[in-house]
Order: structure tokens, then sequence, then C-alpha cells
């Protein structure tokens, strides 16, 4: 079967125009993408200015919460890198000798045992834990004087800013005719 030459035209001329019409879809659809792309870089150029405008706002204000950050870091003592229980380690949680405290209360320190720190998250501050168990001898109304020195810690020849950073909880006493038995965690900031 031989097909004509004017067949064979109008089979050329349709997938011409069928071509014509495919070509004339994509470019029609590039367009619209153009135009698109168009508007959104306006759009992006206009807020442009507004968004380094904020950026440089934020970077101030980055500047100064970093700043306030680190006066507030100085006001805190640094991480706990050794301590030494007893006498040495109450001078820097209370600014006084726990064993002179003991005698200024009327109650004589017999035992003090510690536990090794531990860190403890409360909210987004980190503490260094440190568990004492400390026994006493004396009366009882020179012991509750003792528990509450040790308690409140407060001297008020210090600054306020050094006795911040420290905080204790006295978890237990056991009071016996002998003595008493005070077990209580030190918490130090740590950064």
């Amino acid at each position: 079967m031989k097909l004509s030459k004017k067949v064979w035209l109008v089979v050329v001329i349709v997938i011409f125009a069928v071509a014509l019409g495919v070509l004339f879809s994509i470019y029609s659809g590039q367009n619209g993408e153009r135009a698109q792309l168009t508007d959104r870089m306006s759009n992006a150029q206009t807020l442009l200015p507004s968004l380094v405008a904020n950026r440089e706002k934020l970077e101030d204000q980055l500047t100064q919460a970093k700043s306030l950050r680190d006066e507030s870091q100085a006001k805190f003592p640094e991480v706990l890198r050794s301590i030494e229980y007893g006498e040495d380690f109450f001078k820097v949680a209370y600014g006084q000798n726990l064993y002179s405290m003991a005698a200024g209360c009327g109650v004589e320190l017999t035992s003090l045992t510690a536990s090794k720190p531990s860190n403890k998250k409360v909210g987004v501050v980190t503490y260094s834990v440190s568990s004492f168990a400390i026994v006493v001898k004396g009366n009882i109304d020179n012991t509750l004087d003792f528990i509450d020195a040790i308690g409140t810690g407060i001297d008020y020849e210090l600054r306020w800013d050094f006795q911040l950073p420290w905080s204790v909880n006295v978890k237990s006493v056991s009071m016996s005719s002998r003595g008493a038995t005070i077990n209580l965690d030190i918490y130090g900031y740590k950064r």
C-alpha cells in the first residue's frame, strides 16, 4: 500500500502542528514559571533590606546576651576541679571554718564523711552536689544552733556575690543522747 503525496503532506503537517503545539505549551509553562520567579525575586529583594537590618539587630542582641552571660558567669566560680573535704571545703563554701563554727555553737565535731561530687540538673542549671554526714556532740540547743548555722550559712561580713553560688540542703538530722548526725547536700554552681 502506497500512500500518496497528499497523505504524506497531511501527515507531515499534522506532526509539525503537534510539535508546534507541544513547544508552545512548554514555552507557555516556562513563561509562567519565569513570571512567578520574577515575582518571588522582587519580593525577596523587597524583604532583603529589612532582613539585613533585623539580622544586625539580632547580632547586637546576641552580643549583649553573651556579654550578660559572661558577666553572670564571672560572678560564679568555675567547676570544682578538686575538693578537699573538711575544713578547707567549708571555708570555701561558707567563708568560715566548720570546726570553729561548731565550737562557736558549743558543739564538738567528731566525724565528717563526704561523698564524691556528682552533677545534678535543676531546670537548665547544672550543680555539683556533694553529700556530707556530720556527727557532733553537744546539748540539744547548741546542736540546733549548729544545724541552723549550716542550713543558712549566713555570714553578713561577706559580700553577697561570694555566697550566692553555694546552697545547702539539710536532708536529715538524727539526734540521740550522745549527739546528732546531720546529712546534708552542698550544691555548687557549675558551668
